[in-house]
């Protein structure tokens, strides 16, 4: 898929989630590319637009190690359960080297999933992966 599908993709699921918990789950979605050893934002939407990658190398926290395990394939992903305000909360692999990452900026993901509907929510993200692994993300960079 090219990146304007992806984005397509990640505001319905985002809409979809949003629906389903009854509230925003996520409020920050970015693509991210981790290729040739720098972060460069492909896409973002959220409310820390300027100061993202500012912030970037500090809010990955919990995921840093989930990102640099290559066992993850695309359509993967993990959600770090103890992010907390800008800490990215989940990532997901959209094409070797190129993430989603979602974080909640007012809420941790210990939060999130103390509400009984972030299991109906949580299945559009698993959704979204398997999407994602039927047709990967295909960047030129």
């Amino acid at each position: 898929m090219t990146i304007e599908e992806a984005i397509k993709r990640i505001k319905v699921c985002a809409d979809q989630m949003n629906s389903r918990y009854g509230g925003v789950v996520f409020d920050e979605w970015a693509v991210v590319s981790l290729l040739r050893q720098k972060a460069q934002i492909l896409s973002y939407l959220g409310p820390r637009n300027d100061v993202f990658l500012q912030n970037f190398a500090k809010d990955l926290g919990g995921l840093r190690a989930g990102l640099l395990d290559r066992n993850f394939k695309t359509g993967d992903f993990e959600f770090a359960r103890h992010g907390v305000g800008t800490g990215f909360e989940a990532f997901m692999v959209l094409a070797p080297g190129v993430y989603l990452i979602c974080n909640n900026t007012q809420q941790s993901m210990d939060d999130i999933t103390a509400n009984p509907k972030w299991l109906n929510a949580q299945i559009h993200f698993a959704e979204l992966g398997d999407q994602v692994r039927a047709n990967p993300l295909k960047v030129a960079l």
